[in-house]
């Protein structure tokens, strides 16, 4: 079997906000920027254009979300507990440096895991909890 990871999905809760962050902060590429019905759909990945892309969509777009999921949803948004991703860099201390440089809440300096990695945490503008690996 021949199967990859294509793309992979972040809420947002202000498509501008999030295009700065991934694109301006993070220095991915825009693949696709799609607005429908007061709604948008970013998706960015890296700027080289190799691997799978992260589209960031609007939590609520689902019309099978009650509004009782949708305050949930928003909550756990603001706490970062409801999703995450894993990024990875050669230099997690320069890539640190140059995102604490900007406006990005920092959640965890580069430190050593006892689970075998070197990492560092960040939230994007809605809450969602980006964590950045150092790679050999």
């Amino acid at each position: 079997m021949d199967i990859n990871i294509h793309n992979t999905f972040l809420p947002h809760t202000d498509p501008d906000a999030s295009l700065a962050f991934y694109r301006d902060t993070l220095g991915f590429e825009v693949r696709n920027d799609v607005g429908y019905g007061g709604m948008r759909w970013i998706t960015v990945g890296a700027a080289d254009g190799t691997g799978p892309s992260v589209v960031l969509y609007p939590p609520t777009a689902d019309p099978g979300i009650t509004e009782d999921e949708g305050r949930t949803v928003a909550e756990m948004m603001a706490k970062g507990t409801f999703a995450s991703i894993i990024l990875a860099t050669k230099d997690l201390d320069a890539t640190f440096a140059q995102l604490q440089n900007g406006d990005t809440e920092v959640v965890q300096e580069p430190m050593d895991q006892p689970y075998g990695v070197r990492d560092c945490a960040f939230r994007d503008p809605a809450g969602n909890m980006v964590r950045i690996q150092e790679t050999s």
